[in-house]
């Protein structure tokens, strides 16, 4: 241990935080303990605290089952990580975490969601209450529905979002919620059972029942539906790596997961900040957040300009199997040209800010609940009527449609009603 080191947790045992063995655990240098509270925070043996981004606020405990190496790490009110490794992410207040996890980058858990053991994460954002259970591996999605910590989405053990195909590529996010209606914490919970697995993208919408074993390979869009497994078919098919097959759907589903992370992305600079004091721990906690939201913006438009770029290897393989429609090859042609324009649009996109007149009537509603509940984000959210949170999601959907709406202004050719 430098002497840097030393003099830091000596800091933060002086403030109040309890470290049963201080000896026993590693702090970065550049670790900055004004981020760290000493009101209730426990951090135990063996437990490595790295980067200067870090935030542990009020209550919170690391390492109850195990070591717990956080990195560059926004923590918020009394979340717990038991153990595991946990970078560059960030949890809101009561988020959680049971030993044996992987939370790798670009992940937002917010109020309440939580994990039990050996769950794997990664560029993965789980609205409040979101629960799942173990041996998980759920990479590259965005997962919402129910209203409190009794009526939540659910993942069942043993679970996989299957988000790399065998072209090699990871244009795979998938949207189990939306945001313009899971931000308002009243949607009907989505339940994945155990021993299953999505291969993304896909799109699940909220009520959705998907029984144990089951494996979903396309959207499910109707409400309150049932999903049951069913023996698979064997068959075989010629093998052509890097065909592309299905570029619309890529595009579409990838473009509209970019979409609602831009409507989230305008909530957090909206909405969110209306629930902070003057706390620079809270302010540094909503920083957080929204830049896991921007760095997966990031990611997933860089995932769908790699496939715009394997266009002309997919043209010619297509070509080869002798069953090449050229309207087909006209539109890889269309979308790796356009793909520019596209990558700019979304750019552009994140100056949307949806309709005024929706927002003025949605925001008018969240201040007097704020004046009526005081700054407990979650509830005024779940104490505002159904007219108010229609206008919110009125007023995300908006955002959402407009940016899908630039896209298709760049592939005309592209553009749902059109034949395929």
């Amino acid at each position: 241990m430098t002497q840097e080191s030393y003099h830091i947790i000596q800091r933060l045992m002086d403030k109040g935080v309890r470290i049963p063995c201080p000896n026993s655990i590693q702090v970065g240098p550049e670790v900055n303990p004004d981020r760290i509270s000493g009101k209730g925070v426990v951090i135990h043996t063996g437990c490595k605290i790295y980067g200067s981004q870090t935030l542990i606020m009020d209550g919170c405990e690391l390492g109850t089952e195990g070591p717990a190496t956080i990195t560059n790490c926004q923590l918020g009110r009394g979340v717990k990580l038991a153990a595991g490794s946990f970078k560059e992410s960030c949890f809101l207040d009561g988020a959680s975490m049971g030993p044996g996890a992987q939370v790798r980058e670009c992940c937002l858990l917010e109020e309440g969601a939580r994990g039990a053991h050996t769950v794997g994460l990664k560029h993965t954002i789980l609205f409040p209450f979101v629960t799942l259970g173990s041996l998980i591996n759920f990479c590259d999605c965005l997962m919402a529905g129910g209203t409190d910590e009794k009526n939540h989405s659910e993942v069942g053990s043993s679970y996989i979002h299957f988000n790399y195909t065998p072209d090699q590529d990871k244009a795979t996010a998938s949207l189990i919620g939306d945001v313009p209606r899971g931000v308002m914490l009243n949607q009907p919970p989505i339940f994945l059972g155990g021993q299953g697995g999505i291969v993304g993208p896909v799109r699940i919408t909220y009520g959705v029942v998907v029984a144990a074993g089951t494996i979903v390979r396309k959207d499910i869009l109707e409400q309150d539906t049932v999903l049951l497994g069913h023996p698979s078919i064997p068959k075989r098919l010629p093998r052509h790596f890097g065909l592309y097959a299905n570029v619309r759907r890529i595009i579409e589903l990838n473009s509209l997961y970019i979409a609602n992370l831009i409507a989230l992305r305008r909530w957090y600079l909206e909405v969110r900040p209306l629930f902070l004091s003057s706390s620079p721990m809270e302010k540094a906690l909503c920083i957080g957040g929204l830049d896991k939201i921007e760095r997966a913006i990031r990611e997933r438009v860089k995932r769908l300009g790699e496939v715009a770029s394997r266009m002309e290897t997919s043209i010619g393989l297509y070509q080869k199997t002798g069953a090449a429609h050229q309207a087909a090859v006209e539109r890889k042609r269309e979308f790796q040209k356009n793909w520019p324009r596209v990558e700019e649009a979304f750019e552009e996109c994140l100056h949307i800010s949806g309709k005024a007149a929706h927002y003025q009537v949605f925001r008018s509603a969240l201040e007097q609940g704020i004046k009526e509940k005081g700054v407990d984000y979650l509830s005024v959210i779940k104490g505002l009527g159904p007219a108010a949170c229609s206008e919110g999601t009125r007023w995300l959907e908006g955002i959402v449609d407009e940016v899908m709406e630039k896209v298709w202004a760049c592939l005309p050719g592209f553009r749902p009603g059109r034949r395929k």
